[in-house]
């Protein structure tokens, strides 16, 4: 895929939803950050309906580090792993708490220093609550890059540089999330609607479907 064929993806992803936004609710970034964590290998729909009982009760980190693992549990057991990301939300409160004063940290380093948080995490975290141009690479991105050929690379890490490398300035804050939801609803796994797609005209990719 050569770079005009880039810019005009990019162009026509951002006319047809000018300001994306993530499909987790969050009133703050430490909302935001408790909800990313919770989302690992779970649907943003599921996340929300714990969230949406949770964050009423307890939204910042003194107050969910109250309730304790086993008191967060109750809130969060219908989400995949919940057992292990419970004790990892605690740990990442307590670790808040202590060393930034309960508020989440605008720092790639302080971010992926707290339990459960990993290099994607902290990419929406600074994305999404700071507007950092970071490019948070997860399934839906990485099959979309690869499939459309816009940034091919063997593993997330690779599609991100690649990413970075190829989006112009002006579409780097909003170009993970485009890539979320067109993969998330257009550009599906198994059968991509490529006949409904704004793109396909400019995709590479060669086993299309109607």
């Amino acid at each position: 895929m050569n770079k005009q064929k880039r810019y005009e993806m990019l162009t026509r992803l951002r006319d047809n939803n000018p300001k994306p936004e993530t499909e987790l609710n969050f009133a703050s970034p430490f909302e935001l950050l408790v909800a990313v964590t919770l989302s690992a290998q779970a649907t943003d729909v599921s996340v929300n309906k714990a969230t949406d009982k949770l964050f009423p009760v307890a939204n910042t980190a003194q107050s969910i580090y109250d309730l304790g693992v086993d008191g967060l549990k109750t809130y969060i057991k219908t989400i995949g792993l919940y057992n292990n990301k419970a004790i990892n939300v605690i740990k990442a409160c307590k670790m808040l708490i202590e060393l930034h004063g309960g508020e989440v940290p605008e720092n790639r380093e302080a971010l992926e220093a707290l339990p459960g948080v990993g290099r994607k995490t902290a990419n929406v975290v600074l994305n999404t609550a700071f507007g950092w141009p970071t490019i948070a690479v997860d399934t839906h991105i990485f099959r979309m890059a690869n499939r459309t050929k816009f940034a091919m690379g063997k593993n997330v890490d690779q599609v991100e540089e690649k990413m970075l490398k190829v989006t112009p300035a002006e579409f780097k804050v909003d170009v993970h999330h485009w890539f979320i939801l067109h993969g998330r609803y257009t550009c599906i796994a198994r059968k991509p609607r490529c006949g409904s797609c704004i793109i396909e005209d400019l995709c590479d990719f060669k086993d299309k479907t109607e």
